[in-house]
């Protein structure tokens, strides 16, 4: 036996009550769930003032480059992550050719930077899978980003696809899911995402549902229209048989105030008849975006260049102001903006707008005695839209309200570039753990540690990890259920977590006595398609 942790407080990610065992481990597997203090092996740990858990499952990351530029990875395995979704939000970089690849490394490089010197060794699903495997030190599982695919397959156009092409992404998307994809993902008030009707997306479930995965939306509106919104993902699910897993499932903006039950009435009244829906969500209240994505979908039409273009055009500039400022944009929700709760947070070009981070779009153009509106094009145009911001437009009794749901997990969202990152990059988990249970009580611990773990391993399938037992993947957490504690900030978003001395993944330390090892025992799980 490699490792025997001892006498631990053993909360085995069912939700069953919390127990005493030793655990023990050899060969990236649990082999022995007995006694306390009856285990020997070559190495043991006295967990007695420790629960073990099952590591924590990030249901929605954006570490698809992280996890390769920076493999050790210290911002999830500090907090007890031992597995994350990626592919998220429609967007990623598989599968590509160079013209999408080209255009996704500027589109997203606010949510994952745009590395000078990254070998770009693959093109498809594969290629990624098997790069992760060369070393990372968490487990990976990717969804085929449906943004994406419409890019390689139609391009940029604001128009339902042809049959040819309806055709050729249903093929590419079948490839891909039996390359090892889980499902797919969608980000629909991104473009080229949002211009896909409910008949396309619809076509593409169906696929997906005949392999067994699922689909994960960022759906059309988390402010005006969420619950509209919310009720077409739905509909789509309940047509095709596609399992349905709500990505950063919120209400958020103003109109949405105390309105989470509203939401929950209507998952329930679905599961109730028989669609089966998950969700995730991070315990915060400021959302983080990429800060090109409050535009207006036909701003945004035809890729970068396009884009770029009409912000220097002072007609089109008039023209989107008035739909961002009076009309409310598609990609801010449907929600005149209020630049006062958005909050630049990452830039590239630090030496000419680095004095703006941490500042409102508001406050910034205040300083320099411009309007918001103008500020805020000049910025997307000297970034190339490479900039990210918080949107300050969360409800703290919708967070809470929303956690306690049967089908919810947990995602961070977390993206892990930029100057001052929202700090769910490096906070999500232990948060739950110590504000929403043991200060507030709004979940209990074996609850809580359900949700992060054992649900989220169901609705990806893999019945031998997110539980604690025999047979079971080694992926470990040991906390201190009164220590454990969250230190991110927004003004020092990079701090590891407290309280979490040690972490297993596959069965190796990668947090040891709470230090980092240099083990890179993750790798990229595949789906098992029908």
């Amino acid at each position: 036996m490699d490792i025997a942790l001892r006498a631990a407080r053993v909360v085995d990610g069912t939700g069953a009550a919390e127990y005493r065992a030793d655990v023990g481990v050899a060969e990236g597997r649990v082999v022995a769930v007995t006694d306390p203090a009856t285990l020997s092996a070559r190495r043991t740990v006295d967990a007695a003032d420790l629960v073990l858990a099952p590591g924590f499952v990030d249901m929605h990351a954006h570490s698809d480059l992280r996890l390769l530029t920076e493999p050790d990875h210290l911002a999830k395995v500090s907090q007890g992550v031992t597995l994350e979704v990626l592919g998220q939000d429609g967007l990623s970089y598989a599968p590509v050719d160079e013209r999408t690849l080209a255009e996704l490394r500027t589109r997203i490089a606010g949510w994952n930077d745009d590395p000078p010197d990254f070998d770009w060794t693959w093109r498809d699903v594969a290629g990624y899978l098997d790069r992760l495997d060369e070393g990372v030190a968490v487990n990976a599982a990717y969804l085929v980003p449906h943004g994406t695919l419409r890019m390689l397959c139609m391009g940029d156009e604001n128009r339902p696809p042809s049959r040819d092409e309806l055709d050729g992404m249903r093929r590419t998307l079948d490839r891909c899911l039996r390359e090892g994809a889980f499902g797919m993902s969608s980000g629909l008030t991104y473009t080229p995402g949002m211009f896909a009707d409910r008949d396309e997306l619809a076509a593409l479930c169906t696929v997906v549902a005949a392999h067994g995965g699922f689909h994960s939306p960022h759906h059309r509106s988390y402010g005006a229209g969420a619950l509209e919104a919310y009720a077409e993902m739905v509909e789509i699910s309940r047509r095709t048989g596609c399992p349905l897993h709500l990505a950063h499932a919120t209400m958020n903006f103003g109109v949405n105030a105390g309105r989470a039950g509203e939401l929950l009435s209507l998952l329930d009244e679905a599961l109730d008849s028989g669609v089966d829906v998950t969700l995730d969500s991070y315990p915060y209240l400021p959302g983080c975006t990429a800060l090109h994505a409050l535009l207006p979908s036909w701003a945004g039409e035809g890729g970068v260049e396009a884009t770029l273009e009409r912000l220097r055009d002072p007609e089109q500039r008039a023209r989107i102001r008035r739909v961002m400022e009076v009309e409310g944009s598609d990609g801010c929700h449907g929600v005149p903006v209020d630049w006062d709760l958005i909050e630049i947070n990452g830039v590239r070009d630090g030496e000419r707008n680095g004095h703006l981070l941490g500042r409102t779009v508001a406050e910034a153009a205040r300083r320099t005695g411009r309007q918001p509106t103008e500020l805020y094009f000049d910025v997307l145009l000297s970034e190339r839209l490479g900039s990210s911001c918080l949107m300050h437009v969360g409800h703290e009794d919708n967070v809470r309200t929303i956690m306690r749901h049967r089908a919810h997990t947990a995602g961070s969202d977390g993206l892990l570039v930029g100057d001052r990152p929202h700090p769910r990059a490096w906070g999500t988990f232990p948060r739950y753990l110590a504000r929403y249970v043991r200060e507030l009580g709004v979940l209990g611990l074996e609850e809580c540690v359900h949700h992060m773990t054992a649900r989220a391993a169901d609705r990806l399938g893999l019945d031998d990890r997110g539980r604690i037992r025999e047979g079971a993947v080694a992926d470990l957490v040991l906390f201190d259920p009164e220590e454990v504690a969250d230190t991110a900030t927004f003004d020092e978003p990079r701090r590891q977590a407290a309280g979490i001395p040690y972490v297993l993944v596959n069965g190796v330390p990668v947090i040891d006595e709470g230090e980092r090892t240099d083990a890179l025992p993750g790798h990229a799980l595949r789906h098992r398609a029908r």
